[in-house]
């Protein structure tokens, strides 16, 4: 009578019990979920009365279980460390197997947490002939026996369980790389972040007035790209080309940055030509980021088309070109030159947002801006310790380079804006 079950009802074999195993291994859920549901309708298709599922683990070579029902105690996780021999036996043996006390040494270690006399049967799950993991079942209800008909049926319903398991391993594996892949990413855009930052001090050594105005540029174009809302490796590729924008500039000769007069036409000429030459000589490097050479060439283009060196118009260039641009031109204004004083902070604000449209880009000048704004109001008003918007402003980085003196209003900044806007809009007002 035990195994009337199986005799009265014949048909109940792979066929029908994959009906409902099927959409369990194939749902989208996690690994323990899955396992749990396979198990379950394993246990109830044999009347196992309990019953789990393990995965192999390669270095250290065990099994350790993944779902298990049935078990009055049970582990987190029971783990059986395996010997070669177990591995081998795993491997080859041709399928589901009864085992008994004197048979379990075969297949299994006494050394784990959990005891191997606990189970009556082992299903091997192999992909491809690679052992993926085991099922181990316990007693069956009323005692019944592990027939051949009942392992057939286990052995049958074992490869589907197997390759879920393997397709979740697997998944995981490409996750795991693809994570790692990122990490790496990361770290090399991270390297190249620190040592274009240190080729860019070697860039500006030609006057004492040009020092760090390649770093305090990528600081500058950095920033606002941020105001842009652009992503993260956006911003990196902007202070990255900020830092490179002058490369050209060690091709210069160097009395022409000493001289305190006009250039003649062809000391002019081999000044502006550092950006075709500073463009061939990034055009030779294969960045991860790849506007910096067109940021190379043509920050010195204006939206007007009076620029250099291609005279290019502002729906000519790229977003990065413009950016770079305005922030050139705003660390040279605050620059002490030998033909002119630095300007103020204010000074050097206002003659930005009066070349805008005309000659730099009007969305880009408003995005410095923006963050001359924060700059102006973390300054008036420091942060007090104990409220949540001081402790946003602490951890935010100031966009201005620390030696410039942020000595503007909110209000100046604010009329500023008002005005680009209205020579940006030509004066026009929009009805809602």
């Amino acid at each position: 009578m035990a195994d009337s079950f199986f005799t009265s009802r014949p048909p109940l074999l792979a066929s029908q019990v994959l009906a409902e195993l099927g959409p369990v291994l194939t749902g989208e859920r996690d690994l323990s979920h899955t396992a749990n549901g396979a198990l379950e309708v394993v246990m109830a298709a044999i009347r196992a009365g309990s019953g789990a599922l393990f995965r192999f683990q390669e270095k250290p070579a065990m099994l350790a279980s993944i779902a298990a029902q049935g078990f009055v105690v049970f582990p987190q996780t029971a783990v059986f460390p395996l010997l070669p021999k177990h591995v081998h036996a795993l491997t080859n043996v041709p399928g589901p197997q009864r085992i008994s006390r004197e048979r379990c040494d075969t297949f299994l270690s006494s050394t784990g947490n959990i005891s191997s006399v606990w189970f009556r049967c082992i299903a091997p799950l192999r992909v491809h002939g690679k052992l993926i993991g085991a099922l181990l079942m316990g007693e069956r209800e009323e005692g019944a026996e592990y027939t051949p008909e009942v392992l057939k049926q286990i052995g049958d319903l074992a490869p589907f369980i197997a390759l879920a398991m393997y397709n979740h391993q697997l998944m995981m594996s490409l996750e795991e790389r693809t994570a790692d892949n990122l990490k790496l990413i990361a770290s090399v855009h991270s390297f190249w972040d620190d040592a274009l930052a240190a080729f860019a001090a070697t860039i500006d050594v030609k006057h004492i007035q040009m020092q760090g105005h390649s770093l305090r540029v990528g600081r500058y174009a950095a920033g606002m790209a941020e105001s842009l809302g652009m992503g993260a490796s956006e911003i990196s590729e902007m202070r990255a080309a900020g830092y490179l924008h002058n490369i050209g500039m060690v091709t210069v000769d160097k009395h022409l940055f000493m001289k305190p007069g006009a250039l003649e036409p062809g000391e002019f000429q081999e000044m502006a030509d550092h950006t075709v030459q500073g463009h061939r000589i990034v055009s030779t490097v294969q960045f991860p980021w790849p506007k910096i050479p067109e940021v190379v060439r043509s920050h010195h283009e204006r939206a007007d088309g009076s620029g250099y060196p291609d005279h290019l118009h502002n729906d000519e260039v790229s977003m990065p070109v413009k950016i770079v641009a305005v922030a050139d031109t705003f660390d040279a204004m605050l620059s002490d030159r030998p033909y002119r004083k630095k300007l103020s902070l204010g000074e050097a604000a206002a003659q930005l947002s009066w070349l805008a449209p005309a000659k730099l880009d009007g969305e880009v000048v408003h995005s410095l801006l923006v963050q001359l704004r924060r700059d102006a109001v973390s300054h008036v008003s420091p942060p007090r310790p104990w409220s949540s918007s001081g402790h946003e402003s602490k951890t935010r980085k100031m966009f201005l380079d620390p030696a410039v003196p942020c000595n503007i209003s909110p209000t100046d900044i604010d009329h500023m804006v008002s005005e680009l806007n209205r020579r940006m809009t030509r004066g026009r007002v929009t009805l809602a």
